[in-house]
């Protein structure tokens, strides 16, 4: 089966503590960065393994080289800066690390391959799809806005949006060389402009947010035209994940026109909680695309009964036919190093639970 695949994940799992003790000894001077690196292979080995062993069909490296689910990558493109986040904040008390700010102090490019040796490693290690997920175009404006971008070096977004689209295509074009067929672009964008509080902060940044989900769709568009054809893309959407916390609440109806006119094969969307919404956005989705329902939270360590999820899925293809739908977890489990308030163990039973329900579902298109 070509991807999405009937049971999938959105990427990102929780650290192991060898992962996490290499890392803080790195940053402390008392590992190179070679023995870091080989400490993140024996943890993507170890996790490979696992997710296989599950059934999914469709492996991540867990984002375990990253710190950051977005930052890590943007901060590679040429003309980004990583600065404060003055913006919206997560829903948790007592957070000592929030994310910085993908600030633009030059001009976008890509003058050289980025995540492109994490991808090939990963796909060095399994027998089954590699799945690489990096962030959304709409990523190097959303937080920050207008008021983020040099006016100096972009006095008009259009040129800046011309520019990432120019990047993009280039590290989607160096990703395609090294063999990835499964792409994932994520993306907050759409979903947090569900929320009135976050449409006001782009009102302050000197944004529009009526008309925001356009140009977002335009930009993915325009980074995806030299896609090759054998090469599966999807979006996933949240309204946040971070150390089980979110930003933003609201169903998709704002932007989920805007959303499904993107060139894409796929959409993981959440559906875990009532800060989503229903399903009735989903009457609009081209016959073309499939949605994958994140029907299983990553905030919270207690396992959703399969019967529960069942029925979920049948309300959801009142809307959209059983075998265009999908189902995965809400999010990752570990967007930041921080990782989400829930145990090891809590996030594999989750997994299985979703390999579980899909082949009860789909039989035929079981891995």
């Amino acid at each position: 089966m070509k991807p999405p695949f009937r049971a999938d994940q959105v990427g990102s799992l929780l650290r192991p503590a060898s992962l996490v003790e290499a890392r803080a000894g790195h940053r402390a001077g008392a590992l190179d960065a070679a023995g870091l690196r080989a400490v993140e292979d024996a943890a993507i080995r170890d996790a490979v393994a696992r997710q296989e062993t599950i059934g999914l069909a469709g492996i991540t490296d867990g984002e375990f080289r990253r710190d950051w689910w977005h930052l890590d990558f943007l901060s590679r493109l040429d003309g980004v800066t990583l600065r404060e986040n003055p913006g919206p904040k997560f829903n948790v008390d007592g957070a000592s690390e929030q994310p910085p700010i993908a600030t633009v102090t030059g001009r976008i490019g890509c003058s050289a391959p980025i995540m492109v040796d994490d991808f090939a490693f990963l796909k060095s290690v399994t027998s089954r799809t590699a799945k690489m997920t990096i962030p959304s175009p709409s990523m190097l404006h959303l937080r920050g806005g207008r008021r983020a971008i040099s006016r100096e070096i972009y006095p008009d977004l259009d040129r800046f949006w011309s520019d990432v689209a120019d990047a993009y295509r280039a590290a989607i074009g160096h990703l395609a060389e090294a063999g990835c067929t499964y792409l994932q672009l994520d993306d907050v964008a759409f979903a947090y402009l569900c929320d009135p509080k976050v449409r006001q902060n782009c009102r302050d940044n000197g944004d529009d947010p009526d008309a925001l989900p356009a140009t977002y769709a335009a930009a993915i568009n325009a980074a995806l035209a030299d896609r090759p054809a054998h090469m599966t893309v999807t979006i996933h959407t949240c309204r946040g994940n971070f150390r089980s916390a979110w930003v933003a609440e609201g169903g998709y109806d704002p932007v989920v026109q805007a959303m499904f006119s993107t060139d894409v094969d796929g959409y993981f969307m959440e559906f875990d909680s009532e800060r989503a919404g229903g399903f009735e956005p989903l009457r609009i989705l081209p016959p073309d695309r499939k949605v994958v329902l994140g029907l299983v939270t990553t905030k919270v360590g207690e396992l959703e009964p399969a019967g529960s999820l069942k029925r979920r899925i049948e309300e959801a293809s009142r809307y959209v036919p059983l075998e265009r739908l999908c189902l995965s977890p809400q999010c990752g489990f570990s967007s930041t190093h921080h990782g989400n308030l829930l145990s090891h163990d809590d996030q594999w039973r989750k997994l299985a639970r979703v390999v579980e329900v899909a082949r009860e579902i789909w039989p035929q298109d079981a891995p």
